[in-house]
């Protein structure tokens, strides 16, 4: 079956959950209410729908090719990305002053998610934009802004993220890519990058390159760090295109998945690219960001962007496999049903065990799109509420919660898309079902920006250990509050929700307990267990969002209000509790009992 956005979801958690209307509130984005929700989703929808998922499946046929520097990206790619730019999507978050529509981030996820859904590898070239647009608005110079940011906004250039060296992945300290000052104030700068998405391609006039390197004689480590902009083309001081940068495309990878998206190894400074070189000597001009040696602080403005986007992703790729194996299994005719219900064989659909994984698939997506988007909402107070202490709350809540979309998330898309190959049975495993493809773009998701390992370490030293705790106690007493308001209902379901939030608040709690006491004096004891943290709090916290989304769909319902969809909400948050909430006293005997048996072999043992 072809995509279809799940508008009625995304809406319903934007206004149930992520309070819509107190974000159109805020400064800057009174005009941004429910209606105008509506349509900018409805347009979003018609044109991926339309243009982007029907690339989907011929970008992992027949991906991005590399020859003699230059990337071919999928045939249809360069069309569908001219249309996207002409839509103005890009610049759906970014503000006006520069081009762009700035609308909040409570609408943006969900337009993120759906042009992830149609297709995964062709919006990791806009993703990687956004986060490269986000660093220059907030490091930039006035004279870089003015350079870039309005053809970036518009669509015309696109970003990069420039971190990974082959003898630097996760630990940035050991970057070699150097920069020399220059006389007019630019930088020449030289080294090797890999794992650099759409690094080369033929999408766009021009790529804007945000590169960290050291300039010669800064401080060993990561202190010594700079972040610099190196576009492809130089640009004339008129705004026009001028002489080719000294940096080229050398190689692309050839990967798991993600296939259409080209993986670039760029070569900075050897002299080969660039029309220049003959007069200006081998490096590619670069412009420093900010200051020297605070690269790696502006970066992280991108990586954390990029993070909470990779969350979204992996709830994107698990919507597109929800649907397609819910499609088939009404389709698939195999088997009688266990109950006699009809007389002969009948599609799998009514097969108890498929209803079970379609409807796993299903509430772990809702789930994490409730978190999600919730955590949008939480973006935008933090950067537009007029209350200091308003602001801070809503950050403190967001950052907690980014390890989680994105950590949770992208290993809850593994368990999603394996799933969608086991609904089709043996048709899943045969490439042209295409249930395989999403099983194998939704792997990379756990590693890049961070692996799930890298999420957990943020949640525990930055989010758990530093203040006690604090936050972390803070959101269960909120959840607390969902627990004494569903017991008021006189639901069945709401009393099993309550009930199961109730034991996963109190397991979270007795590992919040762990870490704090331990953290510091018995790290190895908490980092064995902090995957299994990271899985519990992010399940705990979309389970408490299905909580809150069951209250409000029962009082949609009584009212008569789409009592349908309301039906199937209520139904989807009480199978969430009842099979995967009780997941997490698990995971917290894991954690807080298993310390030692998972420390238990040295290094040398294995």
């Amino acid at each position: 079956m072809s995509y279809q956005a799940p508008l009625k979801d995304m809406l319903f958690c934007m206004t149930e959950l992520a309070g819509l209307a107190q974000v159109a509130t805020l400064p800057g984005f009174e005009e941004a209410g429910v209606d105008t929700a509506q349509a900018v989703l409805e347009e979003c929808a018609r044109f991926n729908e339309g243009v982007i998922a029907p690339l989907n499946h011929e970008g992992d046929r027949n991906p991005s090719t590399w020859k003699d520097g230059a990337v071919t990206t999928t045939p249809g790619f360069p069309d569908a990305y001219r249309q996207y730019a002409e839509g103005g999507w890009q610049g759906l978050q970014h503000p006006v002053v520069h081009g762009g529509q700035d609308l909040p981030k409570t609408i943006g996820a969900a337009c993120i998610e759906i042009n992830n859904s149609a297709n995964l590898s062709f919006a990791l070239c806009p993703l990687l934009t956004d986060g490269a647009i986000e660093a220059l608005l907030t490091a930039g110079s006035d004279e870089l802004k003015q350079t870039y940011l309005p053809a970036m906004i518009e669509g015309r250039w696109t970003g990069t993220m420039n971190l990974t060296e082959p003898q630097a992945g996760s630990d940035l300290a050991l970057v070699r890519s150097r920069a020399e000052p220059q006389p007019d104030g630019s930088y020449k700068v030289f080294g090797t990058k890999i794992f650099i998405t759409y690094g080369e391609h033929d999408m766009a006039e021009n790529i804007v390159h945000l590169v960290l390197a050291r300039v010669s004689g800064a401080p060993e480590g990561v202190k010594g760090i700079s972040l610099f902009v190196v576009p492809k083309f130089l640009v004339n001081k008129d705004g026009s295109l001028g002489e080719r940068n000294d940096v080229e495309c050398v190689s692309i990878e050839h990967k798991l998945g993600i296939k259409a998206s080209p993986t670039a190894v760029l070569q900075f400074g050897d002299g080969t690219a660039a029309s220049i070189a003959d007069s200006a000597g081998p490096g590619a001009v670069g412009y420093l960001v900010g200051e020297e040696n605070r690269g790696l602080e502006y970066m992280f403005i991108m990586m954390n962007a990029a993070r909470y986007a990779v969350g979204v992703q992996g709830i994107a790729v698990a919507e597109r496999a929800y649907q397609k194996a819910a499609a088939y299994a009404k389709d698939r005719v195999q088997g009688r049903p266990m109950d006699g219900s009809l007389p002969g064989a009948a599609a799998i659909i009514h097969h108890p065990d498929v209803r079970r994984m379609l409807l796993t698939m299903r509430a772990l997506t809702e789930g994490c799109r409730a978190m999600a988007l919730t955590a949008a909402a939480a973006y935008d107070t933090a950067h537009a509420h007029p209350d200091g202490e308003t602001r801070q709350g809503a950050r403190a809540f967001y950052e907690f919660m980014v390890p989680l979309i994105k950590g949770y998330s992208t290993e809850m898309s593994l368990e999603v898309t394996s799933l969608g190959v086991q609904v089709h049975g043996g048709m899943g495993f045969i490439e042209e079902t295409g249930a395989a493809q999403y099983y194998r773009d939704a792997k990379i998701l756990t590693i890049y920006e961070g692996t799930t390992a890298i999420q957990a370490n943020d949640l525990v030293g930055r989010k758990t250990v530093r203040d006690g705790g604090a936050v972390a106690k803070v959101i269960a007493s909120e959840i607390e509050a969902t627990e004494a308001t569903l017991r008021q209902s006189d639901s069945a379901a709401a009393h099993s929700v309550a009930g199961r939030l109730a034991l996963a608040r109190k397991a979270f709690l007795d590992v919040v307990e762990f870490i704090v006491a331990r953290g510091r004096t018995d790290p190895n004891a908490v980092y064995a267990g902090s995957v299994p943290y990271l899985m519990l709090a992010g399940n705990l916290m979309a389970g408490w969002q299905l909580g809150r989304a069951l209250l409000a769909a029962q009082s949609r319902r009584d009212a008569g209000d789409d009592v349908e969809f309301m039906r199937q909400k209520i139904a989807v948050a009480h199978f969430y509790a009842e099979h995967l909430l009780t997941r997490v006293p698990g995971l917290r005997d894991s954690i807080v009992e298993g310390a030692i048996s998972a420390n238990a072999l040295g290094s040398d043992a294995f």
